[in-house]
Order: structure tokens, then C-alpha cells, then sequence
């Protein structure tokens, strides 16, 4: 998607000027409207939200500047918008500022003038939408719609999502690490009746295994060496919310005990307290691990297994959903700019091409490291396919092990021969790679020359 700004005058001539200088400025794509009527049904039409900037003038017939102004402001508020007129007065001026109108500019205006103006606006709506953004999470009002790809590769999850947030009953969230799980569970929260109450983010597999106790349930003063005042529990800082436990694989043994005992009895016993403290929470946990089969080995119990796991959410990995990664990258690279107060840049077909075509074995996390890592490189206005580097090592295991699943078994049910498997994934290795030898024999851990005799057991094989 490219960016836009779009000009708004009945002055065709004028529109143009306009537009030439703004070639020079950033990097948009320039759209024209010749009054309000047409400036509404192109921002109706922009479902992608490509247009980043309106320049809007006051004086035009079928529909004028501060009457397109009003509606602007009131349906896009999103979209910054500069007004431009031949007749100034300070009537206007403060009208048009009390809409929302981000400059107010004299025709004929400077081509100075205009480009720090447009500079401005666009900086200034990149750093309040990740304003806007940052509010509803830090006040816990995250929504479904919030999320990338819940319209794309989360649609499914999300239509479980939205029975979770509607109900009480633990929700366990699988999916690979970086595939936002606490960003899913935020939603939760978000769209549930305990919204605008505390949303607690605990990582269990980052607390000190002997502190475990103490950070989730709170403890007393004096309760054990180096307790000097007496602190409140993880569970009691979410009474009234929601409780969100990551990594919930790695919480030892006898701390799974003791939070199965919580989760049951409804209530905390603080470290070297007498009685136990009553807590009203919402669980929410998460894991990258197989906890079924940690329960099989003995690592995780079973009853905590089964009281967490009530309505199971297991998030796709981002290679699974490549539609997504465009809308992504374009959210990524807007929140570089506002973080960083720099100009919006665009993404060649190239450069998105290349993105796609990744494998991502560390998720959105990883695509968002990508992603700012090429915008604080990156001198252009564009970035490009070379503006991008990845773990290829990593990413071609992952490719293989994901999107080529060998069957051991024959269509009538027998197994087939080791000979037979090791033909397939040879086959599958050297298509992965365009039959590039070195990188096939590499991936395998074999020699090219062991390699070669597999090509030519391979040939033989279909040539019999």
C-alpha cells in the first residue's frame, strides 16, 4: 500500500502546483478532489487507510472546506488535515482549529511554508495514533479489533476470543513464542465485563524459582530474610481483573501446587500470613510448550493442567498467515516513525515480496526487530528487498519441518521403508532450495558428494 495525501481544490491548476511540490517533500502518492463531495467518497472508498494527509481548501462550491472540515473531523479524525484559502480571516482560523485543522495556510502559500507544514502533519498523526494506542493499553481497553489479522489469519482465534471474554472460565493460549499471546489475552480482558480493572502481565518463567511463592501470593514482614515490609501479591494486585500467567510451562512443581489451590479455593495465602486472603481474578495463562505432554513426562500436573485449560486458544505461527504480514509491516514501520519522529516511509513490491516469502521462526516479534532495524538503516524514502536481513539457517529448518510434512505411512496403512522416507525428504529439501546443492546438503548435515549419491539413488528410483 502506497501512502497518500490527498488534495482538495476546484482550482485544477491549483491542485497541481500543490502536487509537484510535494514530490519533492515525501513519499506519497498524490490523489485529487475538486470540492467536498468528491474529498468524502474517496476517504469512504480508502478501506486500507492509504491516505495519510488532507490539504484542504475553504473556498469551493457543491461543498465547502470547513463544511468537509466538520465531517473529516468527526469520521476520520485519523487523517490530519491543512487548510488552505485565498481569503484568510481570524474567523476561520479559529473555526478551522477548533475542527481539528492541523495548519491554517494563506494562498498563495510558500513552498517553504507548505513542506515544513505537511512535515508537521504527518509526524504529528503518526505520534497520536501510537498515542491512541498506547492509552488503550496502559488503561487495559485493548479490543479484538485492535489486533492485526482479525479480519485475516486470527479470524478463527478470535471468534473464540470473543466467547472467552464473554464468560469467566480459565483460557489457556498456546502458539510459538513471539506470536502475541499477551497481546491476545489483553483483548480478552479488554472485551470482557472486568475491562477497565487491573490487567496483571506475570512471566513465571522469569521469576527466581524461591521467590515464586512470595511475588504471586504477596508476603508478610519478616516472613523470610530480606522481607523488610510486607508486599502485595500478583494475585491480589488483579483482584477485580485479570491475571495473565506466560510461560505458565516453567512455574515449578511446588508452585503449581499452591496456584491450584488458589485457582480452586478462590483465595491467596501470603507468604507468613495467618489466614488467607479472598481474591476475585479472571486466569488467563499461556505457554509455547506442550503442557500435555509435559503432563504425560511428569513436568506439569495434571489437575492444574486440566483447571487451566477450560477454553484452549492456540495461535497460528506468522508463517501460516502471510496475508497478515503486509498490514504488519505497514503498522510497524508507522510506529518507527512515530516513536522516532520521523517521516512515514513506503515498502517496494520487492521489499514486500521478500517479507513474505520469509518463514519468520521468531514470529511477529521477530518481523517487528526486522522491521525497525531496516527503518533505522534505511536513507530512502522506500524500503527495499536489501534493506532486510534474516537468520537464514534458522528459517530454512523451520520451512521444511512446517510446510512439508512427510507421511511415515502407504494409502492401504502400511509403513513405508526408511529408504522410501529418506527419498521424500530429499526431494523436499532440493525443491525448497531450487535444487541449490550446497544449501540442501548444509540443511541436511551431510556431505554434497553423500548428497549426490542420493540424487542418483533418487533417479533411479523413478527411472524403474
Amino acid at each position: 500500500m502506497s501512502n497518500a495525501v490527498l488534495i482538495v481544490d476546484d482550482d485544477r491548476t491549483e491542485r497541481r502546483l500543490i502536487g509537484l511540490t510535494l514530490r519533492n517533500t515525501v513519499e506519497l502518492v498524490i490523489r485529487e478532489a475538486e470540492n467536498g463531495k468528491e474529498a468524502l467518497r474517496a476517504l469512504e472508498r480508502d478501506k486500507e487507510q492509504a491516505i495519510k494527509l488532507i490539504i484542504l481548501d475553504l473556498d469551493m462550491p457543491v461543498m465547502g472546506g470547513m463544511e468537509t472540515l466538520e465531517v473529516i473531523a468527526q469520521d476520520y479524525p485519523h487523517v490530519p488535515v491543512i487548510i488552505l484559502t485565498s481569503s484568510a480571516s481570524p474567523e476561520n482560523t479559529v473555526q478551522a482549529m477548533k475542527l481539528g485543522a492541523t495548519d491554517f495556510l494563506a494562498k498563495p502559500v510558500e513552498n517553504a511554508r507548505l513542506d515544513v507544514s505537511v512535515r508537521n502533519a504527518l509526524k504529528l498523526s503518526l505520534m497520536s495514533k501510537e498515542l491512541s494506542r498506547l492509552k488503550r493499553q496502559v488503561d487495559d481497553s485493548m479490543y479484538f479489533s485492535d489486533l492485526i489479522g482479525a479480519e485475516g489469519g486470527l479470524a478463527d482465534n478470535i471468534k473464540t476470543g470473543k466467547k472467552a471474554a464473554a464468560c469467566e472460565l480459565p483460557v489457556l493460549i498456546t502458539g510459538e513464542t513471539g506470536t502475541g499471546k499477551e497481546m491476545f489475552a489483553r483483548a480478552v480482558h479488554g472485551e470482557s465485563n472486568r475491562k477497565g480493572q487491573p490487567f496483571i502481565a506475570v512471566n513465571c518463567g522469569a521469576i527466581p524459582e524461591n521467590l515464586v511463592e512470595s511475588i504471586l501470593f504477596g508476603h508478610e514482614k519478616g516472613a523470610f530474610t530480606g522481607a523488610l515490609q510486607k508486599a502485595v501479591g500478583k494475585f491480589q494486585e488483579a483482584n477485580g481483573g485479570t491475571i495473565f500467567l506466560d510461560e505458565i510451562g516453567d512455574l515449578p512443581l511446588d508452585a503449581q501446587v499452591k496456584l491450584l489451590r488458589a485457582l480452586q479455593q478462590k483465595e491467596v495465602e501470603p507468604v507468613g500470613a495467618s489466614r488467607p486472603v479472598p481474591v476475585d481474578v479472571r486466569v488467563v495463562s499461556a505457554t509455547h510448550r506442550d503442557l500435555a505432554k509435559d503432563v504425560r513426562q511428569g513436568r506439569f500436573r495434571e489437575d492444574l493442567y486440566f483447571r487451566l485449560n477450560v477454553l484452549h486458544i492456540d495461535l497460528p505461527p506468522l508463517r501460516a498467515r502471510k496475508d497478515d504480514i503486509q498490514p504488519m509491516t505497514e503498522y510497524f514501520m508507522e510506529q518507527y516513525c512515530a516513536n522516532n519522529r520521523v517521516l512515514p516511509k513506503d515498502i517496494t513490491e520487492d521489499g514486500m515480496k521478500k517479507l513474505r516469502h520469509h518463514v519468520w521462526p521468531g514470529n511477529v516479534r521477530e518481523l517487528e526487530n526486522v522491521i525497525n532495524r531496516a527503518m533505522a538503516l534505511c536513507d530512502d524514502k522506500k524500503l527495499d528487498a536489501d534493506h532486510f536481513s534474516f537468520n537464514d539457517m534458522v528459517a530454512e529448518k523451520v520451512a521444511i519441518q512446517d510446510e512439508d510434512v512427510i507421511n511415515p505411512m502407504n494409502p492401504d496403512g502400511s509403513f513405508k521403508t526408511l529408504q522410501e522416507l529418506e527419498q521424500e525428504i530429499v526431494s523436499i529439501a532440493l525443491a525448497h532450495h531450487d535444487n541449490n546443492i550446497t544449501k540442501t546438503a548444509r540443511i541436511l548435515g551431510i556431505a554434497k558428494s553423500t548428497l549426490y549419491s542420493k540424487i542418483e539413488q533418487l533417479a533411479d528410483q523413478k527411472s524403474a
